[in-house]
């Protein structure tokens, strides 16, 4: 009857039958439960709720139990023992939650158990099962550098059995994450086992071998030469012939183990037509529907991040071209949209001729849809990629991203649920404001402003310190009016609180918000001793116990422009140079000087050069505080200084300090 099977089939009905003392109806119920969930994530899920994996974990260790306890392994406990293995595997299968689940339920070592088993169906079951798992970054590691660990792992890459073997790779890549790991493998012959596999294995054992090698070789140059070397045998050549392989898996695979050997020794795959052929491997990966072309977007991108070459190389081959061909197919994989957007803010990361090519296409358009998309990834793409293209002062100055299309979901997007979608739109809106001088009302009227100032105040100090750089950023060279909205939204104790911040990239992007405030009139300079200057003395603290070289900069360049000013700016300042030192302390000021970094040696002369200017009543005060301080004995040591600008501004000093009879 009708009623009859529909019951059947019910996930609870089904789960009821999993406890049946027959092993044949246990058997089928197995095998119906793998079969309903393959490929299927919301069974996956329904399965889960009903604590399938605990039941399946549960018959699994009952049966190893008894072929341990009869030691007899019968025709029924055998298909038991290959279904449930086979059944936990289809809930870990590409599921990080069935993985999880299995874990929990302690199935783990009873799959590693039925390797062990005298069946070979079963240990390929098993077998097949940790592969799922150790498809997970959830996967159990193992250290490598334990004996029992390496003898168990050679002993898997040893078998004759291509899941056994293939299990052995998937381990590696899981497992290994320090390069004491990485020689350790090396010294234990484990590459030399790989490249075997590479050379006479199966596709599935090429491709698992491919993926361990890559993980071996990460970023260790000492590995790679010796894998490359005449000890191994052409294994190189191998992994550059495995780059054209029919299978569009492999040729992935092996495209990304060449670019992790190139990334790590550049010395190797110096050629530049096997560097051109792997640009245009990865582009006709994007051709293929499922993962590979998901996946390949983002080996394109870890070949061509930082390396002009490359990207001249890719832009010669279409590559933005084959991206936005893409782009506009709409209804991608969230994957393979977030590896495109990616892709492109590294196409567009130095090269002007990129940007360009990117907006003659009117990519531009495609990336702006990309802010309101659903997924998370894709939104942090797309902001990754407006702050790529937004580098180039031509195109800002040109308007192209001064306008409703680009900043309105910008704004928007300050208050997304994802601290990464947040951190990365305050990131390209801090470029666009960067020559944003004409239409900075656009983004003070949709509210951009006032929500950096709340942003500013976020728990997340990646939140904080990028509100604060792109209200630096909006302030920079800004009229008066803007300048002081932005002051009063934040208001003097915020700004203080801010300087102290625990995080020095706050500390560092808060300073650098005062001196852009400050820069200007004499007005503005005021606005560093509203409420009894509490941001001044916030300055003075944390010049004093800078805990690096930026935030000096940033500081001091702040008290620059205070110095700027009038006599009373100019005696507020020198007071900040000395009220923090004891006694016993050396003044801020010398260390400064000292420094290795020119930068912040030519912020502190230029502080020295505004307070000792000889048409200021009180420059021969000051200068004679200086002088006791050794501050002037110290300039006088870097005349020769190998920076040009801090040469200029330690001459003026000098010359200023001879005016007042200063030899």
């Amino acid at each position: 009857m009708p009623s009859a099977t529909i019951n059947k089939h019910r996930p609870s009905e089904l789960l009821s039958r999993l406890a049946s003392d027959e092993p044949e109806l246990k058997v089928r119920a197995l095998r119906e439960l793998k079969n309903q969930i393959i490929g299927n994530p919301t069974k996956k899920l329904s399965f889960l709720k009903l604590g399938a994996v605990p039941a399946v974990a549960g018959i699994l260790a009952d049966s190893i139990d008894e072929v341990t306890d009869n030691n007899n392994c019968n025709g029924n406990t055998s298909n038991i023992l290959v279904q449930s293995a086979a059944a936990l595997g289809s809930f870990a299968c590409g599921f990080d939650a069935g993985v999880q689940a299995v874990l929990d339920a302690g199935a783990f070592p009873n799959l590693l158990r039925l390797l062990a088993n005298p069946n070979e169906k079963v240990i390929d079951a098993g077998a097949r099962a940790l592969r799922m798992i150790y498809q997970s970054k959830l996967a159990p590691k193992y250290d490598f550098l334990q004996q029992k660990n390496m003898d168990f792992l050679i002993s898997l890459l040893n078998s004759e059995k291509e899941n056994v073997s293939g299990l052995g790779a998937s381990i590696i890549t899981r497992s290994c994450e320090t390069c004491l790991e990485q020689k350790a493998l090396f010294d234990a012959g484990i590459l030399r086992k790989l490249s075997g596999l590479l050379e006479g294995g199966s596709l599935s054992q090429r491709d698992a071998s491919l993926e361990s090698l890559a993980t071996i070789f990460r970023n260790n140059p000492e590995v790679i030469s010796k894998f490359a070397g005449p000890e191994i045998g052409r294994p190189l050549s191998s992994i550059i012939d495995l780059a054209k392989d029919r299978y569009p898996r492999t040729r992935l695979l092996a495209c990304m183990c060449l670019i992790v050997i190139r990334n790590a020794s550049p010395h190797f795959l110096q050629d530049i037509g096997i560097k051109t052929k792997i640009i245009h491997i990865l582009l006709e990966l994007l051709d293929d529907p499922g993962q590979v072309g998901d996946e390949a977007p983002f080996a394109f991108s870890s070949l061509i991040a930082q390396k002009e070459d490359l990207q001249k190389l890719a832009l010669e081959a279409n590559a933005i071209d084959k991206l936005h061909h893409h782009l506009k197919k709409g209804s991608l994989h969230p994957r393979r949209y977030k590896g495109i957007l990616l892709a492109l803010a590294d196409m567009c990361s130095k090269l002007e001729s990129c940007r360009s090519k990117f907006l003659s296409l009117q990519v531009l358009n495609l990336v702006a849809d990309a802010l309101t998309d659903h997924n998370a990834g894709v939104r942090t793409a797309a902001c990754v990629c407006l702050k790529s293209v937004t580098r180039s002062i031509k195109n800002l100055s040109a308007g192209y991203f001064m306008n409703e299309i680009i900043v309105i979901p910008l704004v928007q997007l300050f208050l997304d649920p994802s601290t990464s979608v947040q951190v990365a739109a305050l990131g390209a809106v801090s470029n666009i404001m960067v020559d944003f001088t004409t239409r900075k009302s656009i983004f003070v009227q949709c509210g951009g402003m006032k929500q950096l100032v709340q942003l500013a105040k976020s728990m997340e100090s990646a939140v904080r310190s990028n509100a604060l750089w792109a209200l630096k950023n909006l302030v920079f060279q800004a009229d008066n009016r803007l300048k002081e909205g932005v002051f009063s939204e934040l208001t003097a104790s915020l700004l203080s609180s801010l300087i102290s911040d625990p995080e020095p990239s706050v500390q560092e992007q808060a300073l650098a918000l005062v001196r852009n405030l400050v820069d200007g009139c004499i007005n503005l300079i005021e606005l560093v001793f509203a409420e009894d200057g509490y941001i001044l003395g916030a300055i003075g603290r944390q010049l004093q116990c800078a805990s690096k070289a930026e935030i000096g900069i940033q500081g001091m360049y702040a008290l620059c422009n205070v110095a700027s000013g009038n006599e009373f700016h100019k005696e507020a300042v020198i007071q900040q140079l000395f009220t923090q030192m004891g006694d016993k302390n050396q003044s801020f000021v010398i260390k400064f000087l000292q420094s290795n970094d020119s930068q912040l040696r030519t912020a502190t002369v230029w502080t020295i050069v505004n307070l000792t200017c000889p048409s200021s009543p009180g420059a021969p005060g000051r200068l004679e505080k200086l002088r006791n301080a050794g501050i002037i004995s110290q300039i006088k040591n870097m005349v020769n200084d190998p920076c040009v600008d801090v040469k200029l501004r330690v001459r003026t000093v000098l010359g200023q300090s001879m005016a007042f009879g200063d030899n």
